[in-house]
């Protein structure tokens, strides 16, 4: 018997091995079978388009979406027309900024195996070409064209390769480009330029809970500190001029737990706030190119709400009956009188939409494809809210299966965010959904303290040595889900990416006994080598937030709470998922939990790739991280 049975395993594990890509590195994964591929099919064929802005002088919009491996920039010239693919490539875009007045090109950024050195390039829309503006090696982020379409300003880590300087470029002779501002931090960035073209509104990002404004004056190169600290700690998010350049209309939370929508004088500094009845975050606006009119974005327990106000008194114009949804970045045709956005919500993907004020109509631009799928068959979340260890009130989105084809109690996967200052919001699940529809396992996402959306006390709970309190919150979860009738508490699993891996391998090391199984996709499983190796630019930023490791106490602290110091502690199987290229978690860090985990004589599944940074974002990567998960949930979770 045994010597039929030895050939077939051997057989079945090199057919095993030849489904891996040549670009993936995998330890200890079940085969992943052809029943899974199959089935998972259509999951795998989803798509998306994100709005990133009108073509000045048309009502046509570009958008990135994915019909090979990786999302490109298209045109769209109507609503529902057809996707004409303007870029191509084997990497990624990331960002599109097209060029007002003129229109002749936009600029997008585009890095190089995940490696976040983005680079800026130009598409001129006369023929087609795209054109390299930066040096190819630093980082390059930002880019914020002037009013009048003749330079772009952005920030890059040229100089060093650490800090985010302010340059500026005619992208039409990069050969000129310039410094015009030094800093000493990697967190500084573009907001605006003045209408005279000779100022520029710059953020200074310390932390989630402190940034700043400065007013850069471009000839001098001398910046003034619009909002210096003072007793209590301020953040600033996005800004632009007044039409007069006098002022700015900003986001902050000054006096408020909130982001609100402000008028901040330059000369008085004083900061007029226009939204104090919205008791949430505003989170995005846009001012209408005649300045008659603003959009404003909310999130109110994580669903996007839309209104459109006078920008002289905060007014209400009107709030647009919207699906509940989460609503991407806002922007005005110069017409004045329309607004595009994207639009995600639990039944659709990312799509781009459009409003038009004088007629109500919100219309539908692009309508991403499902593989197929009844959209009227996915999961819409319900909040579960519950109390913590210490009576925090922290909440969560929980999608259940059918009830009707998967009757009784079902397993449960708790999927947490990263960041940590992130938030789980009520979003399209895409592959997901092939959880929850054919395996019928529940989806649930914690916002756990830390995460934002929820006030700058809540944001701040779990810095430095409150981390694990944050921790402890997934406990409190996990009981709140093993009461509910339709959960099965025996067959609990987690996962995350990032900080979310973090909390995924400390969930594991914390309650080991209430989960089948963990999934850490590019998590900081060792604080110290996470520190020492993630790149220099952000390494100030994440210091705030997790502690300065340089401090013997916070040292001490980081060391004892990183999961990979208490693998032995873990006894059920783990999946860890990274990429070579991480500049933010960086591969050793993976390495070090994968060994400790050998080490400690535990189950551990590995899955590397070459040519990813932090997180899979080719297609064929992805498509076969998703496979080799389903089978690591169907051997630890289901059965």
């Amino acid at each position: 018997m045994f010597r039929l049975i030895a050939p077939l395993l051997l057989t079945a594990a090199l057919a095993h091995a030849a489904d891996i890509p040549a670009n993936l590195t995998a330890e200890n994964l079940p085969p992943i079978t052809s029943e899974t591929r199959a089935s998972a099919s259509r999951y795998l064929e989803f798509r998306t388009a994100s709005f990133h802005g009108w073509v000045p002088g048309t009502r046509e919009m570009l958008v990135t979406t994915r019909f090979a491996d990786t999302a490109q920039v298209h045109r769209v010239n109507v609503p529902g027309g057809a996707r004409r693919q303007l870029t191509f490539g084997r990497e990624p875009v990331s960002g599109v900024h097209v060029q007002p007045k003129l229109g002749k090109a936009f600029v997008f950024s585009q890095d190089a195996g995940g490696s976040e050195a983005y680079q800026l390039h130009r598409y001129d829309f006369a023929d087609g070409r795209s054109t390299l503006l930066t040096d190819g090696k630093s980082r390059n982020t930002g880019a914020k064209w002037s009013r009048d379409g003749a330079q772009v300003a952005y920030t890059s880590t040229r100089r060093n390769g650490k800090d985010n300087d302010v340059r500026i470029m005619d992208p039409f002779a990069p050969e000129k480009d310039r410094e015009v501002f030094q800093v000493s931090t990697g967190g500084w960035s573009v907001k605006s330029w003045s209408h005279d073209g000779k100022k520029l509104l710059l953020g200074e990002y310390i932390s989630i809970n402190e940034s700043r404004l400065h007013l850069l004056d471009i000839a001098s190169g001398k910046a003034e500190l619009l909002t210096p600290p003072g007793a209590e700690m301020e953040s600033w998010g996005e800004a632009t001029f007044g039409p007069d350049d006098t002022f700015a209309y900003a986001l902050a939370d000054r006096g408020s737990e909130f982001h609100r929508l402000v008028r901040f004088d330059f000369a008085t500094k004083e900061a007029r706030v226009l939204t104090k009845d919205i008791a949430w975050d505003i989170e995005d606006f846009a001012l209408s190119q005649n300045s008659q009119r603003m959009v404003i974005v909310s999130n109110e327990d994580g669903a996007s709400v839309l209104r459109i106000i006078d920008p002289q008194t905060g007014a209400l114009i009107t709030q647009p009956k919207l699906p509940l949804g989460v609503i991407g970045p806002v922007s005005w045709n110069a017409n004045g009188r329309e607004i595009a956005f994207s639009m995600n919500s639990a039944k659709s993907p990312t799509d781009a939409w459009s409003y038009n004020l004088d007629t109500a109509q919100l219309t539908r631009w692009t309508e991403s494809e499902i593989g197929g799928l009844d959209p009227a068959k996915f999961s819409e979340p319900e909040i579960v809210r519950v109390k913590s260890f210490d009576g925090l009130g922290v909440s969560g989105f929980l999608y259940r299966p059918d009830a009707k084809r998967w009757p009784g109690k079902r397993p449960c996967l708790v999927n947490i965010h990263g960041g940590p200052e992130s938030q789980s919001l009520p979003v399209f699940q895409g592959r997901s959904n092939y959880y929850i529809n054919e395996l019928g396992i529940a989806l649930f996402y914690p916002n756990v303290r830390g995460s934002d959306g929820y006030g700058k006390t809540f944001l701040a709970l779990d810095n430095g040595f409150k981390r694990d309190d944050s921790v402890r919150d997934i406990g409190a979860f996990l009981d709140a889900l093993a009461k509910d009738e339709r959960l099965d508490a025996a067959r609990f699993a987690v996962t995350g990416g990032s900080y979310g891996g973090y909390m995924s391998t400390a969930s594991m090391v914390h309650f080991g006994d209430k989960l089948r199984c963990g999934i850490d996709v590019v998590g900081v499983a060792d604080f110290i080598t996470f520190l020492a190796n993630t790149s220099a630019y952000r390494l100030d930023l994440r210091r705030v937030e997790y502690g300065d490791e340089r401090d013997p106490k916070m040292r001490e602290f980081l060391a004892t709470i990183s999961p990979s110091a208490h693998a032995a502690e873990i006894r059920k199987p783990l999946f860890i998922v990274q990429g070579k290229n991480d500049p933010r978690v960086p591969v050793s860090v993976a390495h070090s939990m994968r060994d400790a985990m050998k080490k400690a004589g535990g189950t551990v599944s590995y899955l590397e790739a070459s040519d990813e940074g932090h997180g899979f974002a080719k297609k064929p990567n992805a498509d076969f991280q998703f496979l080799a998960t389903v089978e690591f949930l169907r051997e630890n979770l289901l059965k």
